[in-house]
Order: C-alpha cells, then structure tokens, then sequence
C-alpha cells in the first residue's frame, strides 16, 4: 500500500469506525468483543485490497455480514452467550425508557439465532431491501421474508414491550432506528 492509499484507509478508518462498530454489535447480538473482533476482520481485509476497493463503506460492511455468516456457519461457534457482567436480579428502572429499551432490545437480539439477527439488522437497521439482503445472504428473496416474519414473531414474543416500537405488531417492519445501539 502506498502513502496515499493508506492515508486514505486511516481517514476511512477513524471517520467510520464507530458506525461499523455498531453494525457489527448488532450482529453479534450484542457481544462488543465479538464485534471488535468482526470489525477488525473486515477492516484487515479491506486494508489488503485498498486501491482496489470502489466504494469502501460499501466493501467493509459485505465483509462484515459475511464473515458473520461464516462465523454462524462454523461448528466450533460458541453457543453461550457471554457478556461483562452478570444481570442484577430485580434491578430498579432508572426512570430513562430510552436506556431500557435499549437494553430489552440488546437482550432480545441475543436470544435470537444469528441468521435471524442478521436478517433484521440488515433490513431494519440498515434499511436494505430484501432483493439486496438475499444477495448479501447468498439465498432467495423468499427465505428472507419468511425469516424476517419468524425473526418478528420471535422478537415479539421474547420482548413484547417492543410492540409499541412497530405500532400494531402486526405490520412489517418495526421502526429500529429510534433506538440508538451503543457500541
């Protein structure tokens, strides 16, 4: 790589890391050190081929969604879930719906598979429409909206208090973007 690529991939890096960063939470259902692991991936493989790459945004964020399909796909995946710290038992609200939200839909995602994860992430966090979505999967426009329908059902249930994020609970697609996901 020469100066100017990787001047170039350092500004990418620092001006886009942390939305990446975000994604990749979402798409490990929540896991900041599997995200960091995921980003860094991506961002390696993106590093390599720099002068090559078109659209970066673009490259970055198909390596990420494929490499959590491969991650998903492997049979020493890890089925536990881990996280920082063990949950309070009977915790107090802090009285901020936003926060609690945030956390009912951290732990909701977890619970999902990691098929189903990344199937809502795209389409309703990144607002991708299902043709592109079945491309970035590798599968048919059909298997993506019936595992967008189980994924809702599922969500639903495991979070009813999401419901009044997608209005009726019935209708397609719950309106994600309201709720702000820290990395």
């Amino acid at each position: 790589m020469d100066a100017q690529a990787e001047e170039s991939f350092r500004e990418f890096v620092a001006g886009r890391s942390t939305a990446l960063l975000r994604t990749a939470v979402l798409l490990t259902g929540g896991d900041r050190h599997a995200a960091e692991d995921l980003l860094q991936t991506a961002l390696v493989k993106a590093a390599g081929r720099w002068s090559r790459i078109d659209e970066p945004e673009a490259y970055v964020r198909r390596v990420l969604y494929r490499q959590q399909i491969s991650r998903w796909r492997s049979a020493w995946r890890r089925r536990e879930v881990v996280v920082a710290e063990p949950p309070e038992a009977g915790a107090a609200a802090d009285g901020s719906g936003a926060v609690e939200l945030r956390l009912v839909l951290r732990t909701a995602l977890s619970r999902l598979t990691p098929r189903q994860r990344t199937v809502l992430v795209l389409r309703y966090f990144e607002d991708l429409p299902e043709t592109d979505v079945a491309r970035l999967l590798g599968c048919s426009v059909g298997t993506v909206r019936s595992t967008t329908h189980r994924s809702l059902t599922r969500l639903r249930a495991l979070a009813p208090e999401l419901a009044s994020l997608g209005g009726t609970g019935r209708g397609p697609s719950p309106d994600f973007s309201t709720v702000e996901v820290q990395p």
